[in-house]
């Protein structure tokens, strides 16, 4: 089976993902390129996924395909395994690039910048 690449849509589970995979495929009627999206649970040991990483998943049999990734998700790569669970069947293998987290300024940093730019009062 061939290896595919998605993106983590979530990580709300233990040591589970749930992985999207888009693919295009030829509309002969309408002669255009249609995209659909197919959803994979996977199992991650570790928990070292997050939501918008690019992961991949690929069988054991084929070498790891690497489809193009997105600029503000992680790349993960999925390789095929026993059924872990109902609806389990993927194993992370490698994360191919990870999301961005915007990490808002602190609370302390924006207090002292926002006093030292305020003038002093003038002793009478």
């Amino acid at each position: 089976m061939k290896s595919v690449v998605g993106m983590v849509v979530s990580n709300k589970m233990q040591k589970s993902v749930v992985v999207a995979v888009d693919r295009l495929f030829h509309h002969k009627l309408y002669n255009r390129y249609v995209k659909r999206t197919s959803k994979f649970m996977a199992h991650d040991e570790q928990n070292q996924c997050n939501i918008g990483d690019r992961v991949s998943l690929s069988l054991s049999l084929s070498p790891p395909y690497y489809s193009c990734c997105y600029y503000y998700f992680d790349c993960v790569r999925l390789d095929p395994s026993r059924p872990l669970s109902k609806r389990k069947n993927w194993v992370v293998a490698e994360i191919l690039k990870k999301a961005r987290i915007y990490v808002p300024p602190s609370v302390d940093n924006a207090a002292a910048a926002t006093s030292s730019t305020k003038t002093k009062p003038l002793a009478s």
